[in-house]
């Protein structure tokens, strides 16, 4: 089984990824494989509105000068997707909407090629906006037919300078515990 995540914040390494690597060590100890790729200076294009996802059914995208269609054979081969974005002006940044939108395209061109994956958002946050952000992501995963892994609260933690999230114990344990269900869920669905 494997859980790959996307970090689409603009800084590599930050807070958003340490989340993840946190909802991660809870994958690893089950001996869930994982992947994380960082969309950091990846300059990934939106969605062009060209249509030909629809008319060729290939499970790509007709753009191709971005890694984009590398991600969504990855997130095809993944029995769980998980989308990491910081709050940027209310919402998620522009790469991880990229990601949502090209993705989400191509995966319902292709009789919802995510159908029944587990999705599952983590959000970093320096003050507010962090629910918006996760309900953009859900909203995603809700519309390719995915099942959201949930936890003991909504999954974001609150700090701005990297590494400040560490210091949101609450928001710390929510992801622990977002991994342990996500493992769960996994291992119930594949077992």
């Amino acid at each position: 089984m494997k859980a790959i995540a996307f970090n689409g914040s603009a800084r590599k390494d930050g807070n958003t990824a340490i989340l993840i690597k946190t909802v991660f060590s809870e994958l690893e100890k089950e001996g869930i494989e994982t992947e994380l790729i960082q969309l950091a200076g990846t300059h990934i294009h939106g969605c062009i509105a060209c249509g030909q996802c629809m008319k060729r059914k290939d499970r790509r995208c007709a753009v191709t000068a971005d890694p984009m269609n590398e991600y969504i054979a990855k997130m095809d081969a993944a029995q769980a997707i998980i989308i990491g974005s910081p709050v940027y002006f209310g919402n998620v940044t522009t790469e991880t909407k990229a990601l949502i939108d090209r993705s989400g395209y191509v995966a319902r061109a292709n009789d919802f090629m995510f159908r029944r994956k587990i999705g599952a958002p983590v959000i970093a946050v320096r003050r507010g906006g962090e629910t918006a952000v996760f309900d953009a992501i859900n909203r995603y995963f809700f519309l390719e037919q995915m099942i959201v892994a949930g936890s003991s609260y909504w999954n974001f933690a609150f700090g701005r300078a990297a590494g400040e999230v560490e210091r949101d114990s609450e928001g710390m344990e929510t992801m622990h515990i977002l991994g342990q269900n996500i493992a769960w869920l996994l291992k119930k669905l594949h077992s």
